[in-house]
């Protein structure tokens, strides 16, 4: 059977949707690319905005009227919370909630068309946990490994843990198996991902520090990204192992959602502004070099121009590198749904785009001030156009490399085929020399 697939949403999606396949494939069945004709097709959802719900639905559309005969398959966070809304759509057969969704690689094999949609959604009660993990890009450098699922936070604005269910984590023994496992494989770079990471606390009683340390002492071959995690979940103990460490990026995603401490009351945020601005100054302070994101929510109700004034001001004038700004958008069932008064979508947005210029301006310079550094490069893509390698480097820096003998333009282009074998996903040392728009030009160290 020739299978397409879809995601939408986070690196948890992404990893659980690449585990689907993988099973799948080890069954005889066949992937293809979504687009393409196919006999079933499985999607992927995210419901964190109205948007994501809505890019599900013209997913959904687009997949039927391309394979009108094939087999749609929908699963994820939109299918838990929303499934009548999905079984609305002419030509659906299936849609799996948050506890059924690995069921659809036995479902799938039946392939029979329904009329109306089969519907496996049921209450969140005593999930199980699912290891999934997936590679990020066709480079086959980066794995991204879940570890955690669920929250038990209840922010005001999110349906999380109604849509993944409560905090459950990955047996910290089996995590230690596969860690090892994955020391003989060809990845260069482990992303330890989940729906709120700190929280990992495995059955046997090992916390998220606990793994910390446990990759520091094990001396792995690949260098670990952590993906996101809570500024209150991210204690002294771990920013020291890691400002001490030749395993873990120097990378923090930190979500801070507004710099105003009246906001962060409404949203039921369990740290205050100050704790956060303290943090980022501690983290700086011990690891100069470290990139740092933070997630922020624009338009919260309530927010006013003072209230949003305070998050700019608190983010312009900390030490951090990038930004995700989001618009705030209503969900059903949450709290905040129902708060007033209601910021009007014009204003959010605006919000939103003066964000995106703060961080536009915040890369620039975290980029200004890694220049004339060494750093290690992981070689992901190869452009026959410009005759440049690119990738990442430990401290989230987007490089490209110029450079002469074995990494010249000239030898590059003439590998082509053998790209792969030659670099990617193998470590060079390389000099940051120019910044050139999103990205810095490097040249290589021998």
């Amino acid at each position: 059977m020739k299978i397409s697939y879809y995601n939408i949403g986070c690196k948890v999606n992404f990893s659980e949707i690449a585990t689907i396949q993988q099973k799948l494939e080890r069954r005889g069945h066949s992937s293809v690319d979504f687009g393409e004709k196919s006999d079933a097709v499985i999607i992927n959802t995210c419901s964190v905005t109205n948007n994501a719900d809505s890019d599900a639905r013209k997913i959904i559309r687009r997949a039927l009227r391309i394979n009108p005969d094939a087999l749609i398959c929908v699963l994820g966070c939109y299918a838990q919370l929303k499934p009548g809304e999905i079984a609305q759509i002419d030509g659906v057969d299936a849609i799996f909630g948050t506890k059924e969704k690995f069921n659809v690689i036995n479902y799938i094999e039946a392939k029979n068309k329904k009329d109306k949609p089969d519907i496996f959604v049921s209450d969140l009660n005593d999930l199980p946990f699912h290891t999934a993990c997936s590679e990020d890009n066709e480079s086959h450098t980066r794995l991204t490994l879940k570890i955690q699922d669920g929250c038990d936070y209840v922010c005001t604005y999110c349906t999380i843990p109604k849509a993944r269910g409560n905090s459950r984590s990955m047996p910290f023994d089996e995590l230690k198996s596969k860690l090892i496992e994955l020391n003989s494989s060809e990845y260069s770079e482990i992303v330890l991902s989940g729906v709120n990471l700190g929280e990992y606390l495995a059955p046997s009683g090992e916390n998220f520090f606990d793994l910390v340390r446990f990759i520091e002492q094990s001396k792995f071959k690949q260098r670990f990204r952590i993906s996101s995690i809570e500024p209150n979940l991210l204690k002294p103990e771990i920013i020291d192992i890691i400002s001490q460490s030749e395993s873990f990026c120097h990378h923090f995603h930190i979500p801070l959602q507004s710099g105003s401490p009246d906001i962060l009351k409404l949203m039921k945020r369990r740290y205050k502004a100050d704790y956060f601005e303290n943090l980022i100054y501690s983290i700086k302070e011990k690891i100069p070099d470290c990139c740092i994101g933070v997630d922020v929510i624009s338009g919260f109700p309530g927010e006013t121009d003072e209230h949003f004034q305070q998050t700019y001001d608190l983010l312009e004038k900390l030490p951090v590198s990038y930004l995700h700004s989001f618009t705030y958008s209503e969900r059903a069932n949450t709290p905040a749904a129902d708060f007033s008064p209601v910021v009007p979508f014009e204003v959010r947005k605006s919000r939103t785009i003066a964000l995106r210029h703060l961080s536009d301006k915040k890369r620039l310079q975290f980029y200004s001030s890694q220049l004339n550094k060494t750093k290690t490069l992981l070689p992901e893509e190869f452009d026959f156009d410009t005759k440049t390698l690119s990738g990442w480097t430990e401290n989230y820096v987007k490089t490209k490399l110029i450079g002469n003998d074995q990494h010249s333009p000239e030898y590059i282009s003439g590998l082509q085929s053998d790209f792969s074998k030659a670099f990617r996903g193998k470590p060079i040392k390389v000099l940051l020399q120019e910044i050139n728009g999103d990205f810095v030009i490097a040249k290589a160290i021998h």
